[in-house]
């Protein structure tokens, strides 16, 4: 549910880059207190997982594919505002590196797959596990139902950007529709991926999941000897990866070769809503790694080679917030005459 440049009008654009730019400086502070040295490595982890599986298209219906969003599954892993910081460098990764989403609508896609997506997952995450059972069980239930409410609630918070400064002149009730049905569907594949990566990591390693903290007490939780990490779930067969193309989604004006891949959910309800032709080219779409393509050579081994660098761009980035936290609250060396002019002990 990348947003491309064209959907929304400037003033709309620039108030969601300044609601995006609060909330990232906001968490930058309060993500401090989520992470210590021995689970920080999660977030720069997390976000390069992120990255790496919403390269991974799955069919969610005729014509129309969807992607992990992750951002409920983040927020469960590492809290809500280390998950603010963990997507922001996944859009901007893909924004900046590889066209995917506009760059004068990054603070839209952050406001809606970075925030909205955040906040709607592990609110709802939280307000299950409060009167559930204080169990692994009743925590990946609680994650389904927060991973899959929070893709159409983003979907509907688009809705509700559209009316404000939607560009084309369509009824928002068919815009609503629109993206409210497919999304529906996308919402229940980023349901299965929560949580069967979350039961992954709390069968291996329960005391790394920042949402099991309540559990970690729990004996079901405990580190048995001999217990081994759930193995990954089976690939589909029919995952159609990379090439999340922007704009156009019907291909027309490309080569013949991509106009296979199915568009994505956005991509599909801005087609059936009338205002796909809004949508314009990134201002990179040029570059090097433009469409997870490496030097826009089709085939497998230029799709991995880009993904791998944006895997590794994205861990890097990720993890350097947590170089500034730490930099940032080493107190400044104290000079000669201050510890001269400090009160003497008892």
């Amino acid at each position: 549910m990348h947003v491309p440049d064209g959907f929304l009008d400037a003033p709309t654009s620039v108030a969601t880059g300044v609601l995006a730019a609060g909330a990232v400086a906001v968490a930058l502070r309060k993500a401090r207190e989520e992470l210590d040295d021995r689970t920080a490595p999660m977030a720069g982890l997390t976000a390069a997982f992120v990255f790496a599986v919403q390269m991974v298209n799955f069919p969610v219906a005729a014509g129309t594919s969807g992607h992990l969003i992750g951002g409920a599954l983040t927020a469960l892993l590492v809290g809500p505002w280390t998950a603010v910081l963990s997507m922001t460098v996944v859009l901007l990764v893909q924004a900046v590196l590889f066209a995917d989403g506009g760059l004068t609508a990054l603070g839209t896609n952050v406001t809606l797959l970075g925030v909205v997506a955040v906040v709607v997952g592990y609110g709802i995450v939280r307000a299950l596990t409060a009167v559930l059972p204080r169990t692994r069980t009743s925590l990946l239930g609680a994650a389904g139902i927060g991973a899959f409410l929070s893709v159409p609630v983003a979907a509907l918070a688009f809705v509700g950007l559209f009316g404000l400064g939607g560009v084309a002149d369509v009824p928002l009730g068919t815009v609503a529709g629109a993206m409210t049905g497919v999304h529906l569907l996308i919402g229940l594949g980023e349901a299965a991926i929560t949580v069967a990566v979350l039961g992954a990591v709390l069968a291996a390693r329960p005391d790394l999941v920042h949402a099991a903290g309540h559990l970690r007490k729990d004996a079901a939780l405990d580190r048995r000897p001999g217990l081994q990490p759930a193995g990954p779930p089976d690939e589909p067969p029919s995952l159609v990866l990379g090439r999340r193309h922007r704009g156009d989604p019907a291909g027309r004006g490309r080569p013949e070769r991509l106009r296979q891949l199915l568009p994505d959910g956005l991509e599909r309800a801005a087609e059936d809503a009338g205002f796909g032709h809004t949508a314009e080219d990134s201002a990179v779409a040029g570059s090097p790694l433009a469409d997870y393509a490496l030097g826009g050579q089709d085939g497998a081994l230029s799709g991995g080679a880009a993904g791998v660098i944006g895997v590794v761009v994205t861990l890097v980035l990720a993890g350097a917030w947590r170089w500034w936290s730490v930099a940032a609250d080493v107190p400044p060396p104290r000079s000669a005459t201050d510890v001269a002019a400090a009160p003497a002990g008892p």
